[in-house]
């Protein structure tokens, strides 16, 4: 267990194709079932201080506690994502912490001098912060809320892929307004 902030919970791989990197991870990884969203409806997005309309397209799927995050960016907004894909290609972009001490989590680590590049929010108590941390490739810092309705999406997807047998390997994302 990290001694900063826990256990990683998430790796977020950024891909060029989210279809083709389901089905790999799917069919020849084993991991699944995968929970897709077109276009997350990111909301307060900031980058660097400057408000964007960003167009990503997730997937999410567990092996086991740790959840694994496939993202594409499908518009050119400025991101770490994107920061990253022009860098790096693809590949691991962030690893994430969740909390359910979101706004004492953000105090403390920006009071131990770590700056916030990226946030915004995906429902109700879905807030999330990115870190200017990525020293080496894939060190990108996430802290994620997990208090609410994305915290009961992320047990759902959890709890799939327990019983999960290879069937059905792509599902849409469980409705955050509903849970």
């Amino acid at each position: 267990m990290s001694r900063f902030l826990g256990q990683i919970r998430q790796l977020g791989y950024v891909v060029d194709d989210i279809e083709q990197a389901m089905d790999y991870w799917s069919r020849v990884l084993g991991v699944g079932p995968f929970f897709y969203n077109e276009r997350v409806p990111i909301e307060n997005y900031r980058y660097r201080g400057e408000a964007y309309d960003v167009h990503n397209s997730v997937a999410l799927a567990n092996s086991g506690f740790m959840q694994v995050e496939l993202i594409q960016t499908r518009n050119d907004a400025p991101s770490m994502y994107r920061d990253f894909k022009q860098a790096s290609g693809t590949g691991l972009q962030h690893v994430a912490y969740w909390t359910e001490s979101f706004d004492e989590d953000v105090v403390r680590l920006t009071g131990q001098g770590f700056e916030i590049a990226m946030s915004g929010e995906v429902g109700r108590n879905g807030r999330f912060v990115y870190f200017d941390t990525e020293y080496h490739p894939g060190t990108v810092i996430e802290l994620s809320e997990v208090a609410g309705p994305k915290g009961e999406m992320f047990r759902l997807i959890r709890e799939a892929s327990e019983t999960w047998d290879g069937n059905d390997p792509v599902r849409p994302f469980p409705d955050l307004g509903r849970l």
